[in-house]
């Protein structure tokens, strides 16, 4: 069933659970992203990030993803992610997106509040979950971007108090598109933007982040983590064996059946690691 993500992400940040966010990029990871999350009855978020938006126009991926999202029994949510321009935001809603985040934490603190109430503005009309970014979470992919910019816990209440947003991504270590768990989170910034906030946090560049870490985070008030270079090396590798080992394949279908498989082993490893149970 296609909900927003408010309801059940607030619920995890007050559990010791935390809902897993994937990047997809077409029917074979999301269709596996969905299977993995039934094994768990556990909710399942469908991002499209900003390769995505490049790759498929956003009403193709709405529709593809609502018609997955309608056909199983569990919430599944469809998340615009860093959308940094209202324009964006606007045809992600038209789509049919049923959650969206605006990026605005390369603006000052007082523009980033005033556009992301535009934004809640606007989805609020629609019943959209609204995710905001505070501090900058980089990409280690792009040689501009050398340093985080670690988000400030009074800067956090203050806009939490003037922008009331379903979730708050904060910068307190990840990065953006790390292949190896190396990444430390700093815990007392996370403790002191919780002290000043009333809202779920979430967490962008799961993959880099150590497995201590990960188990620590799910007795803070993080409700969501968004994953996505570790689902497509997953992907990547298993469709890479696949073509060499069978060299003379070219349906696309029959070499997608194992990476399919990998995905979704991948995303249930996740839901574990983040505190979920299998139900029978």
């Amino acid at each position: 069933m296609l909900v927003n993500m408010t309801k059940y992400v607030k619920t995890a940040s007050q559990s010791d659970t935390i809902v897993p966010a994937f990047n997809v990029f077409g029917y074979e990871d999301a269709f596996a992203v969905i299977r993995a999350a039934e094994k768990f009855h556990a909710p399942a978020i469908l991002m499209s990030n900003s390769d995505s938006v490049e790759h498929m126009d956003l009403k193709h991926s709405a529709a593809l993803y609502r018609s997955l999202g309608e056909a199983t029994d569990i919430p599944v949510s469809i998340h615009l992610d860093h959308a940094k321009t209202f324009e964006l935001i606007l045809r992600g809603v038209e789509a049919g997106y049923t959650s969206v985040m605006y990026d605005g934490s390369a603006l000052s603190l007082e523009e980033n509040i005033e556009n992301t109430q535009e934004v809640i503005e606007l989805a609020e009309k629609h019943n959209i979950s609204v995710e905001a970014e505070l501090g900058s979470v980089p990409y280690i992919d792009r040689n501009e971007e050398v340093k985080s910019i670690l988000t400030s816990p009074e800067e956090a209440g203050i806009f939490t108090r003037k922008a009331r947003v379903n979730g708050l991504a904060v910068a307190v270590g990840s990065l953006h598109r790390m292949q190896t768990r190396r990444a430390k989170l700093d815990f007392n910034r996370i403790v002191e933007i919780e002290h000043n906030t009333d809202v779920p946090l979430v967490i962008h560049g799961f993959s880099g982040i150590i497995a201590g870490d990960i188990k620590r985070l799910c007795s803070t008030t993080v409700g969501k983590v968004n994953i996505g270079t570790e689902l497509r090396l997953t992907f990547g590798n298993s469709l890479k064996s696949e073509i060499e080992l069978n060299p003379d394949e070219f349906d696309r279908v029959k070499l997608f059946k194992k990476p399919m498989k990998a995905v979704q082993d991948a995303v249930e490893e996740k839901y574990r690691l983040l505190g979920w149970e299998e139900k029978e």
